[in-house]
């Protein structure tokens, strides 16, 4: 292809820039430009600055702006004509002539941007070969079918007198439905017989999509069509239906619908007797009217009977490795019941490898109840065991439900009857194996209503709930498939009978470690994502955790920990948008005191040896069980002043009637034994004494605080000290024996959060320390005697250690 005349192929030209902001031209297009953009007006009147002095056509350079990035290719325009625009404002006709490869910037007169560029050459052989005519067809063959489908009937006749296959190619460009990047690629392909095919396969795909919308749309308008057309027979058939009725004096038609129900109910998958009950409901449908309000019963019964999964069931993961370890990434600790669920796949694996799936009518289901203190991970838990077996999870929430119909479900006869919570959870899983969580199963309630404790004991029975009968819907239910978790904190709350049903797995809480290593691994990403904070900007170093879990936070579970490290997260992205601290940041020991606040549970073992609360005599350190897990209890005795004549025992602390006989217990061994102790018992005579528990807004009972009392009486007569570092636990009898007590593992973790370091039990406890973890019991000293005297011995500080009995109160 030859060049214009007079100017050679490689020319260095120099043009001001004209941008086109998100618009591409190519050579051969003429396009009107808006003069009152500034930099548009610039480039047209630097070149007509320019054209004066060579006296030619004002030339500039198009060059495409994509995102305020410029192209490597630009094209040559010249100003044709400068005028009005068809809305009136001033506009400039622009013809692009070639291509131009942008060099260098440089200088030139006018406001206008000005650069170097090159020519690009473009050369065809002469005369073309086979394949390059072939292209030239093909592409106008498309053009034509495009610009057909358009009406652009005037169009066709110019595109097919192009021969050149430049401009052929360039054509294109006026194309609306290319993108500005599609345009961009064809402006900076240099071949000519690239670009036209470049140029064909998009005209190609564009159509190649405008078929497929035009069949879609067909498709669409047919469908339309026949719905329209559908509904209308469709009503005209229900008027002509009512018209015969009301001439024949006939009720409503309702055969339709029962021949539809009847068709369902064959076509379902039902097991033998649900099937039959279900063709009597149909038949009961078929004789009834619509006027009846029994119509609307039978079929509502009807739809929740078909929504049921008789036969669907999940196959279980009998992966016991791969079971194991999703438990163990998504909870720390809990053996127990890992263990459980562990026991409970290899089992059913067995079983069923020796096709004894079902055994006697019933399957191998199982019925656990989780009982532990608050924010120990129960209720999440049973998420991870779904995840584990392979099964769906549903979670039925029975705190405070007090309806016996909740859980059985309401008879049909009553308005808006729906079944128990126990089907509806199958029906929302869809399978007749799921996991059920039968969430604070201990606060369940009872009234006029009925017991609902009472009706889960079918439910939870693995000898019964094979044959579960809902009242709704009357029909049995097999849930012996179903692996039922129930959780609970007070397991004394759960009613006996409903208990023995279950096996109990105790989760008591977990040591300063494993708390450190649930806040690194599952708490602090969690918060970490809430705050809108990474792990690369924010970090906890371990002495930080450890502080916040054992000092900011005292609690069997860590629902107290997360709550305060969101609380810390929060401070540091406030401060963060602030300007008053950088990112990223490592969170250490000593930066806490100013993100949350001073320590709210420092250990006694950690304070001044004067303002420790043994630091008198008479006040010993008890360990105890509440709701919340282990707890540490502090017992006081004094005596009163002798002129008071208040003799006897006083009891503070909210007591109740078990805990204050072992008060009067404890009074009574020190006064039989007083001579063998060395105590002057005589003041218990003349002086009355005086036991107080702090807390005292805290109900508290139980016999375990019968040596703690004795220790601090004793402490108290013998003016010696009890050791700072010593927790004790254990019932005492009238001859001193140290009787055996429940919740060690629960005490022995709340010593340690406490920070102490000697613990005294009861020796037929000592087979309990098994539960402990082995991180405690290395940091615990712990005694097992069988004697209040052996307690004296190892509490009380030496005699060295002396101090003056306090004359009073």
């Amino acid at each position: 292809m030859a060049a214009e005349s007079g100017e050679p192929m490689e020319v260095t030209l120099v043009l001001p820039v004209l941008p086109l902001d998100d618009e591409v031209v190519l050579p051969g297009m003429v396009v009107p430009l808006d003069l009152s953009d500034a930099e548009v007006r610039a480039a047209v009147e630097a070149a007509q600055a320019a054209a004066r002095a060579e006296s030619g056509k004002p030339r500039v350079l198009l060059v495409p702006r994509i995102d305020g990035t410029y192209a490597r290719t630009g094209v040559l325009g010249t100003v044709e004509q400068v005028g009005r625009l068809a809305d009136g404002d001033p506009g400039a006709l622009v013809k692009g002539r070639h291509r131009v490869r942008i060099g260098a910037g440089t200088t030139g007169p006018g406001a206008a941007l000005w650069v170097e560029g090159t020519r690009v050459a473009e050369t065809l052989p002469d005369p073309l070969p086979g394949q390059v005519t072939d292209l030239v067809k093909a592409y106008k063959a498309l053009a034509t079918t495009w610009l057909r489908k358009r009406g652009a009937w005037q169009v066709v006749d110019r595109v097919q007198a192009i021969d050149d296959v430049s401009a052929l190619a360039d054509n294109s460009g006026y194309s609306p439905f290319l993108t500005t990047g599609q345009k961009t690629e064809l402006l900076e392909t240099a071949d000519p017989v690239a670009r036209l095919k470049l140029a064909a396969q998009q005209l190609r795909d564009h159509l190649a999509e405008q078929d497929v919308a035009e069949t879609i749309a067909k498709d669409v308008q047919e469908g339309v069509d026949k719905q329209q057309r559908e509904f209308l027979l469709r009503r005209q058939l229900e008027a002509v239906r009512k018209e015969l009725r009301e001439l024949n004096g006939d009720g409503p038609d309702t055969a339709e619908e029962s021949d539809d129900y009847r068709a369902r109910v064959e076509a379902a998958d039902l097991p033998g007797h649900v099937r039959e009950a279900a063709l009597k409901e149909v038949e009961k449908l078929e004789r009834s009217s619509d006027q009846s309000p029994e119509g609307s019963w039978i079929r509502t019964w009807l739809d929740t009977v078909l929504e049921m999964p008789w036969n669907d069931r999940t196959e279980d993961a009998y992966d016991i490795q791969g079971a194991r370890e999703i438990l163990d990434a998504e909870h720390a600790g809990l053996d127990d019941v890992k263990a459980r669920i562990t026991e409970y796949l290899a089992v059913r694996k067995r079983r069923g490898e020796r096709g004894l799936g079902v055994i006697g009518g019933r399957r191998g289901g199982a019925v656990l109840a989780l009982v532990g203190p608050p924010g120990v991970g129960k209720t999440s838990l049973g998420e991870s065991v779904a995840h584990a077996m392979g099964r769906k999870f549903v979670r039925v929430a029975l705190g405070g439900v007090r309806d016996e119909a909740e859980i059985r479900g309401h008879r049909r006869t009553y308005v808006g009857a729906l079944p128990g919570r126990i089907v509806r959870a199958v029906k929302e899983a869809g399978s007749m194996n799921p996991v059920v969580l039968l969430d604070e199963i201990d606060k369940v309630g009872s009234d006029f209503r009925g017991d609902p404790a009472a009706a889960l004991l079918e439910v939870l029975d693995p000898a019964q709930n094979h044959t579960f009968r809902d009242h709704y819907l009357e029909v049995e239910l097999d849930l012996s498939d179903v692996v039922f978790l129930a959780t609970a904190n007070v397991l004394e709350a759960i009613p006996e009978a409903l208990a023995d049903r279950m096996e109990i797995v105790r989760l008591d809480g977990y040591t300063e470690d494993e708390k450190v290593v649930i806040a690194r691994d599952h708490l602090l990403p969690r918060q970490l994502e809430r705050a809108g904070l990474t792990g690369d900007e924010v970090t906890l170093a371990e002495g930080a955790l450890r502080r916040l879990a054992g000092e900011y936070t005292r609690e069997a579970g860590v629902r107290t920990l997360e709550r305060t490290v969101a609380r810390l997260l929060r401070k540091v992205a406030a401060q963060h948008e602030l300007g008053e601290r950088e990112l990223p940041f490592t969170v250490r020991e000593e930066d806490l005191r100013g993100l949350v606040g001073r320590p709210h549970h420092v250990p006694e073992s950690a304070q001044d040896p004067a303002e420790r609360r043994t630091a008198v005599p008479g006040v010993a350190t008890g360990l105890a069980v509440t709701g919340a897990g282990g707890d540490v209890l502090y017992v006081e005795a004094s005596l009163a002043d002798p002129e008071t004549g208040a003799a006897g025992l006083t009891l503070t602390g909210q007591l109740g009637d078990v805990m204050k006989e072992s008060a009067q217990i404890a009074l009574s061994f020190l006064r039989s034994h007083g001579a063998e102790l060395e105590l002057p018992v005589a003041d218990l005579k003349d002086r009355g004494a005086h036991i107080h528990f702090p807390a005292g807004a805290v109900p508290k009972d139980g016999p375990s605080a019968g040596v703690t009392m004795t220790t601090a009486l004793a402490s108290l007569l013998s003016g010696r000290l009890v050791r700072t570092d010593v927790a004790m636990t254990g019932e005492v009898s009238l001859t001193g024996r140290v009787l055996p007590i429940g919740g060690v593992k629960q005490k022995l973790l709340a010593a340690h959060r406490a920070g102490v370091t000697t613990v005294i039990i009861p020796k037929r406890n000592e087979a309990d320390l098994d539960d402990v973890p082995a991180e405690v019991l290395e940091k615990l000293d712990v005694h097992a005697v069988t004697d209040v005297r052996q307690v004296l011995e190892l509490a009380l500080a030496p005699a060295a250690t002396v101090a003056e009995v306090p004359a009073a109160a």
